[in-house]
């Protein structure tokens, strides 16, 4: 019997509808007065369903404290969803992104010296970027399907750690940002050059993918902090 107990105050804890969770503490307070003789306290079992409907609320909202932010791509029951940017005005969009590939010695020399045996890596890796920047909304399922006036991927051996730095930017006038366009432009750039070299060694390293910095909308500017 205790053991149906402990079963059901599982169920309140794991339930998220209002209802459900009154119907499991009555259910619960039955057999809690089976087990003990006597209910427990109306003014308890009131505190303790009010708690769980604050916890309830907590967790389905999607504000976050005072501040404003919150997750904005969870609906109000928690489910996924795509934010609707349609009262939102259409802005001037930048945003630019890097990462780095670090080659090693040997295969560092066989890219400078085009070598390798698919070719021009640099070169595929920049047009890769370019494509990926492109399909982000496909890649990434609550992006928006936005129009991109600008796509840029520069690609540059590093001898200084064997490495090939990547850098995207992304750009665009509507009502959503480009920052998920430049990030997913440099990681396509540098699984590119992955997949170019990989024949000559597998210690390659994709490393360091980050924002550099955005322009425009809502949020306004912000640049990364060395």
């Amino acid at each position: 019997m205790l053991l149906r107990a402990l079963n059901l105050s599982r169920r309140c804890f794991c339930s998220h509808g209002g209802h459900e969770i009154a119907s499991a503490i009555a259910e619960l307070n039955k057999e809690m007065e089976s087990v003990f003789g006597e209910p427990p306290s109306t003014s308890h079992s009131s505190s303790i369903s009010k708690d769980f409907m604050a916890q309830e609320h907590q967790f389905v909202s999607p504000k976050m404290g005072g501040s404003g932010l919150g997750l904005t791509h969870v609906g109000s029951k928690g489910e996924a969803q795509m934010v609707d940017v349609t009262p939102k005005e259409s802005t001037k969009r930048a945003a630019t992104a890097s990462c780095k590939v670090i080659l090693g010695k040997k295969v560092f020399d066989l890219v400078s010296a085009n070598q390798m045996a698919k070719g021009d890596v640099l070169s595929v890796a920049k047009i890769a970027g370019i494509n990926g920047a492109k399909q982000t909304s496909s890649l990434i399922p609550l992006c928006h399907n936005i129009i991109l006036t600008h796509v840029c991927v520069d690609l540059t051996l590093n001898p200084n750690d064997f490495s090939v730095d990547i850098v995207g930017e992304a750009a665009s006038t509507g009502k959503t940002g480009v920052e998920m366009e430049a990030l997913t432009a440099v990681s396509i750039a540098g699984l590119t050059v992955y997949d170019m070299c990989k024949a000559a060694s597998k210690d390659i390293q994709i490393t360091g993918i980050q924002l550099e910095r955005k322009t425009g909308g809502k949020s306004g500017d912000w640049t990364r902090k060395e």
